[in-house]
């Protein structure tokens, strides 16, 4: 495909988009900015962190014909999550090849973990690639790996060597079904993605099938972190954040306040910890 705009006759339309269960905000009406220079960096980056899930509405591939409601899960207490937390490390970022890099988390404590992946799928990575990917959405799908194939490869190659199991719940976030307000797996029956291969395989499969949009929160994949962390008893986990750039901030946002996407972001991170 040639940008990230393609879509088809979406059966996403019979489904009920429920907000996450841990908002702690609510997030304002999508303000599209006048300029695309004004809101975004023009650079993919990836964002880790330990948190961790509550996944929404998933992506439903058109050959799926069939509805699908969120599973219920059996959540427990915030006092049980807090007890098993642990406070982070600082890692400075001064590295030139991967092993300084997974030699520093080792030297960090980080033996094993679990990892989630998160994807920004909003419409910003269209008006970035303009400029840095050959005037091509920064999630074309071609003869050539894009930026986010290009990221996933590495992150992959970088954190699977701390993942215990090798299965990583994976979402997407900021496309036309999701906004601001949800997430999506990549799978319509909610089943991670067994190692970075497989999830990259399956980036490649759903991205012809999505409509990018907007806004751009990281609220909804912290809070689903959160989730996934809170179901396993406060297990280990690493959230990594792929996006193209920061969270949606208006032009008509007064100088020393947060947009409704920022304070919702900061409000999840404060939740995390």
């Amino acid at each position: 495909m040639g940008n990230g705009e393609s879509t088809y006759d979406d059966p996403r339309d019979d489904f009920q988009l429920h907000p996450p269960s841990h908002a702690r905000s609510s997030m304002d009406a999508y303000h599209q900015p006048n300029n695309p220079h004004d809101d975004f960096q023009h650079h993919p980056s990836s964002h880790a962190g330990s948190s961790a899930d509550t996944y929404h509405q998933p992506y439903d591939n058109p050959q799926d014909d069939f509805r699908h409601d969120p599973p219920s899960h059996v959540k427990s207490s915030m006092d049980t999550y807090h007890q098993y937390k642990q406070h982070p490390t600082y890692i400075a970022d001064n590295f030139s090849s991967l092993d300084q890099v997974i030699s520093a988390l080792r030297e960090a404590g980080l033996e094993s973990s679990n990892l989630i992946l998160g994807i920004d799928f909003t419409k910003s990575n269209e008006w970035t690639g303009k400029y840095s990917f050959n005037r091509k959405s920064l999630h074309a799908i071609g003869s050539t790996p894009n930026p986010y194939e290009q990221a996933i490869s590495i992150i992959g190659r970088t954190l699977s060597p701390f993942d215990e199991d090798n299965m990583i719940p994976c979402f997407g976030f900021g496309d036309a079904t999701t906004h601001d307000k949800h997430v999506f797996s990549f799978y319509p029956d909610q089943r991670q993605c067994h190692g970075f291969e497989e999830a990259l395989a399956r980036y490649r499969e759903i991205v012809p099938y999505l409509k990018l949009a907007g806004p751009t929160s990281f609220a909804p994949i912290i809070d689903a972190a959160i989730g996934i962390v809170e179901r396993t008893n406060g297990q280990y986990h690493v959230l990594v954040i792929i996006a193209d750039g920061l969270v949606t901030r208006s032009i008509d946002t007064p100088p020393g306040r947060f947009s409704p996407q920022e304070k919702a972001t900061v409000d999840s991170i404060v939740a995390a910890r």
